[in-house]
């Protein structure tokens, strides 16, 4: 019997691996543990060379203030945040693989000044001999309670957990404690060993995926789940 995946991760995001998880043959339960939100913000002063964005929620959430900063060139992510800043109206200059420190690596030695949006949690970053990273946080994302019918199917069903980030990993840990779900019968599936360590311990199992990408992470769940 294959085993279900429980998605975790916010919409847009949510569906889109839904989608690729039911391509797969899988079967997807479960919903985002995290809805996003905008705040009020402002760039700050100054010239700068490029943008440094870590998530396609900068330009959901980023609003009118946006427009101001389409001459500058964004460093994304990856594909679906470099997806969203073109649909927003700006040029990528480069995508990664791997996080935003990947893209600062790359560039190290040249003289760069980096606008870094992001939200208001965020994975610190190191700039390179050269670089400048001056960062703005333009959105939240609100955690959510695991609702009464997926609580059910953690209980019954013992899905293979997929964990995008780390805040996903604790907001799941201590929702999975709230209920008294017991973790030895749950398998986790994480994204890269910052997630799998922020989740915790005394889980049925806990997998890392080849490398930190969703694909990575629905091929290691094909795998596990059937």
């Amino acid at each position: 019997m294959t085993r279900p995946l429980a998605l975790l991760r916010p919409e847009p995001g949510w569906s889109a691996s839904a989608a690729a998880a039911r391509e797969a043959g899988l079967e997807a339960i479960g919903h985002p543990l995290f809805a996003g939100e905008p705040i009020g913000w402002q760039p700050p002063a100054g010239d700068f060379d490029g943008l440094l964005v870590g998530s396609a929620a900068v330009f959901r959430h980023g609003g009118p203030q946006l427009a101001g900063l389409r001459t500058l060139p964004v460093q994304a992510v990856g594909e679906s945040t470099a997806r969203a800043a073109r649909a927003a109206g700006f040029d990528v200059e480069r995508i990664g693989v791997g996080g935003l420190q990947t893209l600062l690596d790359a560039s190290a030695g040249q003289t760069r000044r980096f606008l870094r949006l992001a939200g208001e949690e965020r994975v610190a970053l190191t700039p390179r001999p050269g670089q400048s990273v001056s960062e703005c946080a333009v959105y939240r994302m609100v955690a959510r309670p695991i609702e009464p019918l997926f609580a059910a199917a953690l209980s019954e069903r013992r899905p293979l957990v997929l964990l995008h980030s780390a805040a996903a990993a604790r907001q799941f840990a201590r929702e999975v404690d709230r209920l008294a779900i017991g973790r030895g019968a749950l398998p986790l599936l994480a994204l890269g060993p910052r997630v799998a360590t922020a989740a915790g311990p005394s889980w049925e199992a806990l997998h890392l995926a080849e490398s930190p990408s969703d694909a990575a992470l629905l091929a290691k769940a094909a795998a596990l789940c059937k």
